[in-house]
């Protein structure tokens, strides 16, 4: 589970929950249907406007995708598998690679390590790989640009259904009690609007954003780690080059890590 949207969306409701009771509002006047179905019903119809359905259609498996921790090959473990497959090509040659491609689950790095084993060019290979990436990429986007027409749609929409209640309202000049109670109601549409924008919406866009780039810079690793291979580069030139696209901190704890081997 992704830790950091759960407390990031506990946080938000905490913040609004807390924020009504210390201001003295009414708990209560959150369960507006009439909010709810301004707010949420139209956000989705915007968003089917703007955005074809088979984009649309995929809303599920975002968000559950946002509540998963993602499942990349930590940059560490492809260093140091990157750094044995060079020291055994050195040793028996590429082709002894093959036996090793059992071993490796992830379908974009087994793709590659096959390509190379196959003696395929390597401008050929980075061509293939990098148009992968780039339309992994453009997938990511469509996913990420869903939920930023959400949040950009969420809070006008909140103001439409601030209009639509402040006009019940003035229906009910005459009695003081209803009139006081509609405006209260009409701006819990507002609240809905802007809480869903820029509590949930455009967060998680830029969430899955920065998960995008994190896969995008993994994969790049593994394009790198291939043809290093490929070129014959020696154990210590592949984890010099590989280590390029780690932090410096993540770097220091590898060679920690090598010197206690």
């Amino acid at each position: 589970m992704e830790l950091s949207t759960v407390v990031g969306l506990s946080l938000g409701l905490v913040a609004v929950v807390v924020g009504m009771m210390l201001k003295g509002a009414s708990l209560a006047s959150l369960i507006n249907p009439a909010a709810i179905m301004i707010i949420f019903v139209g956000t989705a119809g915007a968003v089917l406007n703007a955005l074809p359905m088979g984009q649309a259609k995929k809303f599920p498996l975002l968000l559950k995708k946002l509540f998963n921790k993602q499942a990349l090959i930590p940059v560490a473990t492809l260093l140091k598998l990157f750094v044995e497959l060079s020291q055994v090509a050195r040793r028996e040659g590429l082709l002894a690679l093959e036996s090793r491609l059992g071993e490796i689950d992830d379908p974009f790095l087994r793709n590659g390590m096959s390509m190379m084993i196959d003696g395929m060019d390597a401008e050929f290979i980075r061509d293939v790989m990098e148009a992968d990436v780039m339309a992994m990429e453009e997938r990511h986007r469509h996913g990420s640009l869903l939920f930023s027409q959400a949040g950009m749609y969420a809070p006008t929409l909140g103001v439409l259904g601030a209009v639509i209640g402040l006009v019940a309202a003035l229906g009910n000049l005459s009695d003081i009690d209803a009139l006081g109670h509609s405006i209260a109601a009409a701006f819990i549409a507002t609240m809905y609007g802007i809480f869903t924008g820029y509590v949930l919406w455009h967060p998680f866009a830029t969430k899955l954003k920065l998960m995008s780039q994190e896969e995008v810079a993994v994969k790049r690793l593994m394009i790198e780690g291939i043809l290093s291979l490929q070129a014959g580069d020696s154990p210590m030139a592949v984890e010099a080059k590989l280590k390029a696209f780690m932090p410096q901190s993540a770097r220091s704890a590898v060679d920690m890590s090598a010197k206690e081997a």
